[in-house]
């Protein structure tokens, strides 16, 4: 095309208003993920108890305080016994097997249970992975929309200030999200001993999990008329 017949297009939204809106909150979780370490392990007067024993007994444990099969895992699995070359190098030393397992839990009270449960000689490690919410996708849904309808709020009392009304969305960006749930991290072997000193005393409330913190930012731009 040449520059004679070039034509200029005109701008559909010539004036604009480019805003931001926020929500956010903060929920309790309901989903808490523990992993536990269990290890084969010497019983004087009987001799060694193995990984299939030891297992047999914290499933049953776990299982008593309730839990469906679905809430437990298989994280890791060690077994010395199948492998030959293991066998044959460490033919002078006994082997262990061990095994990680990692069990969701609903609140604070079921993992003081659980570690109740445990047993001491067998359990090498317990600390909660993560936690998070079953309604997690739908708490984030409506704050994205609550985000938007509070960046359509601003742009409502802000383009009255220049007696100007804003009309509709040009464009809208997906929100921005800041997440923060709880990680943890592999400490030391947290035995019933260790886990009482940290329980609150009996006749006090039991302090909750760290709640989960979810914030939207979204941008949005209108046009004004």
């Amino acid at each position: 095309m040449t520059a004679g017949h070039a034509q200029t297009v005109a701008n559909p939204y010539p004036k604009t208003i480019t805003v931001t809106g926020s929500a956010e909150m903060e929920i309790v979780p309901d989903e808490i993920y523990v992993m536990v370490d269990l290890k084969e392990y010497e019983k004087k007067g009987q001799g060694k108890v193995t990984i299939d024993k030891i297992r047999q007994d914290f499933l049953a444990a776990v299982r008593s305080l309730g839990l469906p099969d679905t809430s437990i895992s298989v994280a890791a699995y060690d077994s010395y016994s199948t492998n030959p070359w293991l066998r044959k190098k460490n033919k002078k030393n006994e082997l262990y097997a061990s095994i990680t397992y990692q069990v969701k839990l609903k609140n604070a009270a079921q993992v003081d249970q659980l570690v109740d449960k445990l047993d001491d000689n067998a359990t090498n490690n317990f600390y909660i992975a993560r936690t998070s919410h079953s309604k997690l996708a739908e708490y984030r849904k409506n704050l994205k929309i609550q985000a938007v309808r509070a960046a359509k709020e601003k742009a409502g009392y802000l383009a009255e200030a220049i007696n100007e009304r804003p009309g509709e969305a040009v464009t809208v960006n997906e929100p921005n999200e800041y997440y923060q749930p709880y990680y943890g991290t592999v400490a030391n072997r947290m035995m019933k001993a260790e886990a009482a000193q940290m329980d609150q005393a009996a006749d006090q409330p039991q302090a909750d999990f760290k709640k989960i913190k979810l914030k939207y930012d979204v941008t949005v731009v209108f046009a004004l008329k």
